[in-house]
């Protein structure tokens, strides 16, 4: 059940006692606790290493005249005794697209298939199942999972369905696959050529079916956008998912203005939950939405555009990531760079020139490096504290690691990713390549700081597999034996850390929410284990019992 989408309560004091409370203290260090105090404004008051006692009333004595009556003891609004289950503060997805979830939900969703096959009799079933539709939109296909060993095509998506265009996004975003109906509608032909920081698979002259990173746009730019009621209903969806996952903050990575006022809807009627740290999709959004600075927090810390998302390179699975030499399964390709050198140095300083925090997509190795080449150069104009944001950071040149640790730089990873990519990665590039891989432990012992997220609808919300894995470097069959590459493990608190405290540090809003410390907003979670104690296998399997924002409680787990 979930009591997310109703008029916002009034605010009300109160204590959740009878916990076993895990919480962090200022420098990252795991706390314990047995009740947790809410003061009327919805923040925390104070962690109790002990169970909650009322106050006595004062003592009863003679007053002197005038002398005014001593105040009572403060009287709280509720009291729940959790019955000892274990409380953590509410976990923050430091990078995820809530737009991009919301709309996964509601359209067709390739995500959970395993074959070719098995995703054009998913298409087919969609198609016949709402036969109204001018297009066709998915997202989630993954020709890897599919062991395919190649690009879909346009033929493999007429098979399924040929009467009606059909735009599907590769699960990462970073690649479409379009049927000859939708190729036909975009006007796209063999002449056609593709734009910079963009690839148009090729067959016998003729464009294949798959598009990749800036080529998409060439058929984008015909894709009807979802309506405003769409996006509302798709919201709706994705907050659903978040709560029931435990995220009660999330980093949107690449907010439009479209989404920026369905947010702004929700909000204005009560029903705006998750806490969204908004990054604007480049600067003209940024401009659009927030003006000349980046916008205050609005509606009780939860919504506000404080940076702006570029994109540096593509994706692996779609060989779009941009390498310092060429893939090993594909020689002659290195992948994209999708902003020259000057132009990313221009919007990074527009941006900081406005006080907005930059947050650079770098997913290969030529891509960081050549990010830590800008913000090295940037860093001589813009001083003070900018958390330049990398976002994934997943493959590095071991050599480049330590220079994360200068100019205040944020490490924006996604422990999940190296669960799915670790084969994949591994024949992309080959084993010697991959020293300075996915190195969260790496980062932390250059004491750069270590945001963890999802980068959701890429993988699911559920933050607590994204614990399992940084700390086994294991998927959820528990492959490989050891964990690939275990030197890169990270401890439960710093996972902890990752998903609370330096998540909302990373988005500017650490004294705001994130560790329970008292004057933070009471965002926390009830779960149905230790997760402290657990193994990583049992963390992964972690339920949710019930979410709360703000001292109130927004979701609580059906039978």
């Amino acid at each position: 059940m979930l009591i997310a989408l109703l008029p916002t309560p009034a605010l009300a004091s109160g204590v959740v006692d009878n916990v076993n409370g895990i919480a962090l203290d200022a420098n990252g260090h795991v706390v314990r606790f047995k009740a947790l105090l809410i003061d009327d404004e919805g923040k925390v008051e104070k962690l109790l290493p002990g169970r909650y006692e009322e106050p006595p009333p004062p003592p009863r004595k003679k007053r002197k005249k005038n002398e005014p009556e001593p105040p009572s003891p403060k009287r709280l609004d509720f009291k729940l005794d959790a019955g000892g289950k274990t409380l953590i503060p509410g976990l923050i997805d430091a990078h995820g697209h809530v737009m991009g979830l919301g709309l996964s939900l509601i359209t067709l969703d390739l995500s959970g298939t395993r074959s070719l096959e098995e995703a054009q009799a998913k298409i087919r079933a969609y198609a016949q199942a709402n036969s109204g539709l001018k297009w066709i939109i998915g997202t989630g296909w993954n020709q890897e999972q599919w062991g395919l060993g190649r690009f879909p095509t346009a033929a493999d998506l007429d098979a399924a369905v040929a009467d009606v265009p059909v735009w599907l996004e590769r699960v990462d975003g970073h690649a479409g696959w379009a049927n000859s109906a939708a190729i036909r509608a975009a006007g796209v032909t063999a002449a056609t050529k593709a734009p910079p920081g963009g690839r148009v698979e090729m067959a016998g002259g003729r464009p294949a079916g798959v598009f990749v990173d800036k080529a998409m746009e060439l058929v984008q730019k015909v894709v009807p956008p979802p309506a405003p009621k769409d996006r509302d209903i798709a919201l709706e969806r994705a907050q659903r998912a978040l709560l029931a996952t435990g995220i009660t903050a999330i980093a949107d990575m690449g907010t439009s203005m479209e989404d920026w006022q369905a947010f702004r809807r929700s909000a204005d009627r009560g029903a705006l939950r998750v806490r969204i740290m908004s990054y604007a999709y480049g600067l003209d959004n940024m401009v659009t939405i927030a003006g000349p600075e980046p916008t205050p927090w609005l509606y009780d810390d939860h919504l506000r555009m404080g940076g702006i998302k570029l994109l540096l390179d593509g994706a692996l699975g779609s060989r779009g990531a941009w390498l310092k030499a060429d893939y090993a399964d594909a020689p002659g390709q290195r992948g994209l760079p999708m902003i020259p050198a000057t132009q990313l140095r221009n919007i990074m300083s527009r941006a900081a020139m406005d006080n907005f925090q930059v947050a650079v997509h770098a997913i290969g190795d030529a891509a960081n490096s050549e990010l830590l080449d800008a913000i090295t150069e940037l860093s001589e104009t813009y001083k003070g504290d900018r958390r330049w944001r990398i976002e994934h950071a997943q493959i590095v040149d071991p050599v480049d690691l330590p220079r994360f640790a200068q100019f205040g730089i944020v490490a924006s990873m996604q422990p999940v990713h190296e669960a799915s990519d670790w084969r994949m990665a591994t024949a992309r590039l080959g084993e010697a390549r991959l020293k300075g891989a996915y190195a969260w432990k790496a980062m932390l012992d250059n004491r750069v700081p270590l945001a963890f997220g999802s980068d959701v609808p890429v993988e699911s919300p559920n933050p607590f597999p994204g614990f399992a894995v940084a700390m086994s470097r294991q998927d959820a069959k528990g492959e490989p034996a050891g964990g690939w590459m275990p030197d890169q493990r990270v401890t439960f608190e710093a996972a902890l850390d990752g998903f609370t405290r330096q998540a909302a540090y990373a988005g500017f809003a650490e004294k705001r929410f994130g560790s329970l410390v008292p004057g933070q907003r009471a965002d926390f979670l009830l779960i149905d284990r230790d997760i402290s104690t657990a193994s990583p296998t049992d963390i992964r399997a972690t339920q949710v019992l019930e979410t709360w924002i703000g001292g109130k409680r927004v979701y609580v787990k059906g039978p």
